[in-house]
């Protein structure tokens, strides 16, 4: 069958043969596929940018998912942050300040951390921020809990030890009120009774007839029980440990002896006059990590708070010591 085509000549009425024109036809076949590639290409690009693939999905699901995993992570450590700045204030406020511990700057609590940079391997991704962020916080939480427990831990061991403390502290008067004349002369300056300088005195004297007990102010071990320290005479030292140590001065004889253990309230020795003093009194001191204090501090043992308002009232009037 003759593959020719014919079309109708209305001039003619007649069908005339069609003849090809090959240049024609390659041109718009070049047209024709030119457009279609066009349009494909702008097809690909529209589909990309509103359509997403299967694979993007299931990254953009996975992104979705781990932004929800972190704001989950970043309440729960807001909420763990805010027990844990609970605890801190109080054991700054109420624990550390009952077992008489320094409180733990917030500085310290709360710092980072210096030098290398730690988180240079999170740099460079999309989300390097916030992993950083999170990463910080996880880190700077991590230490404070370790500073808490390490506290913790302090404030356990000093509870422990509370009962064994407070019963060696020196927290009674030495010389019982019944048995005392007066209270002679307090901490602070006082003109000294030989020279009649004006001078430091470091304890209490508490005037008695000679011979009227004297009584441990706390438990521990008798370090000294001799006259060879210069002034004091016949004298007497406790060491309460914890750093306190009493003194019992100008005694007429001992009831105890070096090494010996103690506990509060019990006689130690007997009031006199040996050494440098005027009359039969008590010198009485008390010292914390080798530093002379006022012993009027520590009297909460076994005083009323008439007696101790009328003995702190005493005590504060410069006057003439007896040593």
């Amino acid at each position: 069958m003759s593959n020719v085509k014919y079309y109708y000549d209305s001039e003619t009425l007649t069908y005339r043969p069609i003849k090809r024109d090959t240049k024609r036809l390659a041109k718009n076949t070049f047209v024709f596929l030119f457009a279609a590639a066009m349009f494909g290409f702008v097809t690909i690009l529209i589909a990309e940018h509103y359509f997403e693939s299967p694979r993007e999905k299931a990254l953009n699901r996975e992104l979705q998912n781990l932004d929800l995993q972190y704001n989950l992570l970043n309440k729960k450590m807001i909420e763990a942050e805010a027990v844990l700045t609970n605890v801190e204030n109080r054991d700054n406020g109420i624990y550390r300040l009952y077992f008489e511990a320094n409180p733990i700057p917030e500085e310290q609590r709360k710092q980072g951390f210096g030098g290398v940079n730690r988180y240079k391997k999170y740099e460079g991704f999309d989300n390097s921020e916030m992993i950083i962020s999170a990463n910080k916080k996880i880190d700077i939480l991590q230490k404070r809990i370790i500073i808490q427990s390490k506290s913790l831990d302090e404030i356990t061991a000093l509870a422990k030890d509370k009962e064994k403390f407070l019963a060696r502290i020196p927290a009674i008067q030495p010389i019982k009120n019944e048995d005392l004349t007066r209270m002679a002369s307090g901490y602070g300056y006082r003109s000294d009774p030989f020279t009649k300088v004006r001078k430091f005195h470091y304890g209490m004297d508490f005037t008695a007839p000679r011979g009227t007990p004297v009584y441990a102010s706390g438990d521990g071990v008798v370090k000294r029980a001799d006259g060879r320290s210069s002034g004091y005479g016949r004298h007497i030292r406790i060491d309460h440990g914890y750093g306190y140590v009493s003194l019992y001065a100008h005694l007429y004889k001992y009831n105890v002896k070096r090494g010996q253990k103690v506990k509060r309230g019990d006689l130690i020795g007997y009031v006199g006059s040996t050494g440098r003093s005027q009359a039969p009194h008590l010198h009485y001191e008390v010292s914390v990590n080798k530093k002379r204090i006022n012993p009027i501090n520590f009297y909460y043992g076994n005083l009323s708070s008439e007696e101790f308002n009328r003995l702190l009232s005493i005590a504060s009037i410069e006057n003439q010591s007896l040593d």
